[in-house]
């Protein structure tokens, strides 16, 4: 199996290193110091498993994940128990504190072994409550071959588009492939309105809302964008504005 070490820190992945050497079924190749790093050993090796640090300077390692169309089988390792449940609702195979432990990880290492024997079908959750502080404030996307982190106050609105949303900024719009219900899930409400099944929009660059034909509305944002806005949206858009 071609496997990827991602971590910020050098004595864990070397730590990690050493308690694979003897595993014949695992070929390291590459081991990487932040996501950014990961992402780019990720698309140049196409590994059949990685070893994910949660937090990490730059991207967090489920910012990572989201960034990945087709993710290979996931291993989180982390000094914080308290992702443990996060990291199955994203699909991780395993979870491991830091440092691992030997018999631990023959264990994870073993449940990666039976998946590949008897594969399961890929079970899609709804991202719910997932993100950490810093993902809080921000949107991690791909932007041809980088990664771009947008920091919420310049996101205008958000806008289903198939299996993918656009985030939409003053300068342009970065596709993702991630739910609406993400979205609505996980971004500050005082801030970000779902105004319409299929956008999302951030109120603090709102310039008007306008009726333009019988109980229909729509936002109007500074930069002369034109949002619908649904009924129920109206009323979620109302209250949050206080009118």
């Amino acid at each position: 199996m071609k496997t990827i070490l991602i971590d910020d820190e050098p004595l864990a992945r070397s730590l990690l290193a050493e308690l694979l050497e003897d595993e014949k079924d695992i070929e390291i190749v590459a081991s990487c110091n932040d996501g950014f790093e990961g992402m780019k050993a990720i698309q140049e090796h196409q590994p059949d498993l990685i070893f994910l640090d949660i937090q990490m300077p730059k991207i967090t390692g489920f910012e990572l994940l989201e960034l990945l169309d087709n993710p290979p089988k996931v291993i989180f390792t982390t000094a914080y128990d308290e992702y443990a449940i996060k990291a199955f609702e994203v699909n991780a195979l395993d979870y491991l504190l830091k440092p691992v432990n030997p018999e631990r990880l023959q264990k994870a290492l073993e449940k990666v072994r039976h998946q590949i024997r008897q594969p399961q079908p890929t079970q899609e959750h709804e991202a719910k409550n997932l993100q950490l502080p810093e993902q809080s404030q921000r949107i991690v996307v791909k932007d041809g071959g980088h990664i771009k982190i947008i920091p919420l106050p310049e996101v205008l609105y958000i806008e289903a588009a198939d299996d993918y949303v656009k985030v939409t900024t003053a300068d342009k719009y970065y596709l993702k492939h991630q739910r609406m219900a993400h979205f609505e899930a996980n971004l500050p409400g005082h801030q970000f309105v779902r105004v319409h099944r299929s956008y999302i929009v951030n109120v603090q660059h709102i310039h008007k809302v306008e009726l333009y034909e019988k109980e229909n509305y729509c936002v109007i944002l500074r930069n002369g964008a034109k949002i619908p806005v649904s009924r129920s949206g109206y009323a979620k858009l109302k209250a949050v504005l206080g009118i």
